[in-house]
């Protein structure tokens, strides 16, 4: 893929997502689609926040749909393969549309939840089991578009090793996926941080599929990278808008199956480890409390509060500094990944 042309798809992406957020804030004013706070799940002065217009994750998910469709248009222009397989472009263009539709549809399901929370005024939106079953059927359906597509690969890729678990791996990567896109959405719980992340965690990917030569995904990371950015503009502390599980479902939903489409397992782990650790501080949190409570008759905690951006912020580090720390330990972690790709 030209660099130019991945240029262009990450500014594109960009100045929509931020244009869009003149539209888009004051529509969702108007719409009084605010952010209900439970203080139980974050410090007491996030009340604050109260109010603050959700679902602007709508910003990057329309930038990335079309910068995507944009970058593919100028791509078989100007720069596919002389030569070329009309099969194999089609069948890549199908990849990155079936990705695509894989997202929304993780999208959708925040959306369904956000617009709950903000119909009732409340911060119960789905229940957790109407999440789980809706995430399980598109986890599912996205894996058998894959496959018949012509991915039929079952290996598990450590790096260092790799070992095929045969007809094992589907159900363990719908587990692999209902775990990271949660995960992503527990991280977005700090003005920015989540945006962050996750546009670093793009842009190495770009660089990953770039080596791999997965022409047709580069689009998309760097597109998502650029909408994320677009994105900040109106998020960063203090947050004009924030992405509501529209964007973090939908953003989590890229993260996942780049990583799986791309077969580097122990590298998905590197660059998602910030999300992994987000989730994994809320499991350990609370099975702790409930040992401890049944054992001495009150439950005790080791973090002060998860998940662990909470942690941070209770022990006097500002939003900014939790969002620079976060994105940083993904930088390096993301670094690890991609020197593995190159080895």
């Amino acid at each position: 893929m030209p660099f130019w042309i991945e240029i262009a798809v990450g500014l594109l992406s960009f100045v929509i997502a931020a244009i869009g957020g003149k539209m888009l804030i004051p529509f969702l004013h108007k719409l009084k689609f605010g952010q209900p706070i439970k203080v139980e799940f974050g410090p007491k002065w996030h009340e604050g926040k109260q109010g603050t217009p959700t679902m602007g994750g709508i910003m990057f998910i329309i930038s990335s749909v079309i910068a995507v469709a944009v970058g593919y248009v100028l791509y078989r222009m100007f720069a596919s393969p002389d030569g070329a397989e009309t099969a194999d472009l089609t069948n890549g263009a199908l990849r990155i549309l079936s990705c695509i539709v894989f997202c929304m549809l993780f999208g959708l399901i925040g959306f369904i939840d956000d617009f709950t929370k903000v119909a009732r005024k409340h911060n119960d939106g789905l229940s957790p089991m109407q999440k789980i079953v809706f995430q399980v059927a598109v986890a599912a359906g996205w894996l058998l578009v894959m496959r018949l597509l012509g991915d039929t690969n079952t290996e598990i890729d450590l790096a260092f090793v790799s070992f095929d678990i045969s007809w094992f791996y589907y159900p363990l990567m719908v587990l692999v996926i209902l775990y990271l896109t949660n995960a992503v959405n527990l991280t977005d719980g700090v003005d920015g941080l989540c945006g962050t992340v996750t546009m670093v965690n793009m842009l190495l990917y770009t660089v990953i599929c770039s080596v791999l030569a997965m022409t047709e995904m580069t689009l998309f990371t760097i597109a998502i990278a650029g909408g994320c950015l677009g994105f900040l503009v109106w998020n960063l502390h203090p947050a004009k808008c924030f992405m509501g599980d529209t964007g973090s479902m939908y953003l989590g939903a890229a993260v996942t199956c780049v990583g799986l489409a791309t077969h580097q397992h122990l590298v998905l782990v590197l660059l998602a480890l910030v999300y992994i650790l987000e989730a994994l501080s809320v499991m350990i949190q609370v099975t702790y409390f409930k040992y401890t409570k049944k054992k001495y008759g009150e439950g005790r905690r080791i973090f002060k509060m998860t998940p662990i951006h909470h942690h941070f912020e209770m022990s006097g580090f500002s939003e900014y500094k939790i969002v620079i720390t976060f994105s940083l330990f993904s930088l390096i972690a993301g670094l690890g990944g991609v020197l593995l790709v190159l080895l």
